[in-house]
């Protein structure tokens, strides 16, 4: 046999049989299932200690802050009941129910206040001492610390409402066929209630608590104009005016939700269509920012290059 034939055939025998006594090795170890599994299980459980021991924690911080905050709040609350009124029902769009919630607001609002002017004062004055610069610095750090609640809060209820509007729809297509099927529409809210509580948890929620208030004794009008407050949502006072009219004038329900329904998917379907067409000119910023360096240094640098060679040559 040919010695180049040879001297790689045996080079590719010697890796096999290496190969095949390294596996045989690891392989014939004895492994204990039960020394494995015990490891596996206090891993499992001194994780799930941590994790518990962490969020405990976070659970005191965010009591001693919510406790601070209240007492500040307490000293900061304006006495006027309208602008109370105002910022309660704000909260309430934004799904904060809570006894203290505006006393808890505005204390945050302050304690935004006070960090800011810690953060910025010994800032200011070390970079630039007391001047107009340091000045504006320091207004505007506290301006920012004192409006952050508000824009966080403006976020909540609008990521709540646009959860509520997408979801309305498929409740309400569930609702007819309730009705439809012979259920009343206190039956239909609690069936919808219980359907969509994972897909749709915060309209579940709302109709919760209006199933809760009709369960009570409230009048169900009163319930459904709360509801469309609550929610801070077009659409849910719409529907809510539809079905008070509907049942005031004896027409079905049935009918009337179906139409409020075909309603809001047209909606949806038109904030889609709309939001399609928006990012062709959405998409043009990175495009140009990000893409279009990288595609011209492709497709011109070479040519630059031989330009730049030509040049020297000359």
């Amino acid at each position: 046999m040919n010695h180049e034939i040879l001297i790689p055939l045996s080079v590719f025998v010697a890796i096999t049989i290496a190969t095949w006594v390294a596996l045989t090795a690891v392989s014939s170890r004895p492994q204990r299932a039960e020394d494995r599994l015990r490891r596996l299980i206090e891993g499992t459980s001194t994780r799930e200690a941590t994790e518990s021991t962490t969020v405990r924690r976070q659970e005191a911080f965010q009591a001693k802050v919510t406790e601070a905050a209240r007492r500040l709040g307490q000293t900061v609350r304006p006495s006027d009941e309208a602008e109370v009124g105002k910022v309660r029902l704000k909260l309430l769009n934004a799904g904060y129910r809570q006894e203290n919630a505006v006393t808890i607001f505005f204390g945050l609002k302050s304690l935004g206040l006070l960090f800011g002017l810690a953060v910025s004062v010994p800032t200011a004055m070390m970079n630039s001492g007391l001047s107009q610069s340091s000045l504006t610095t320091v207004v505007a750090a506290s301006a920012i610390g004192f409006y952050l609640p508000d824009f966080a809060i403006g976020q909540q209820k609008k990521k709540r409402g646009e959860s509520i509007f997408l979801s309305l729809p498929d409740a309400l297509d569930l609702m007819v066929v309730c009705v439809e099927a012979g259920l009343g529409l206190d039956a239909a809210m609690r069936r919808v209630t219980g359907e969509l509580a994972h897909s749709a948890p915060v309209l579940c929620e709302e109709f919760a608590i209006a199933n809760f208030q009709l369960q009570m004794g409230r009048a169900r009008k009163d319930v459904l104009r709360d509801l469309g407050t609550r929610t801070g949502v077009d659409d849910v006072r719409a529907l809510a005016a539809v079905i008070i009219q509907a049942e005031r004038f004896g027409t079905s329900i049935g009918s009337a939700l179906r139409v409020q329904s075909d309603a809001m998917r047209l909606r949806r379907r038109q904030l889609a269509e709309e939001k399609a067409a928006k990012t062709a000119v959405k998409i043009m910023i990175p495009l140009i920012l990000f893409i279009f360096p990288g595609v011209f240094v492709v497709l011109v640098g070479p040519a630059g290059i031989q330009m730049y060679e030509m040049m020297l040559k000359k």
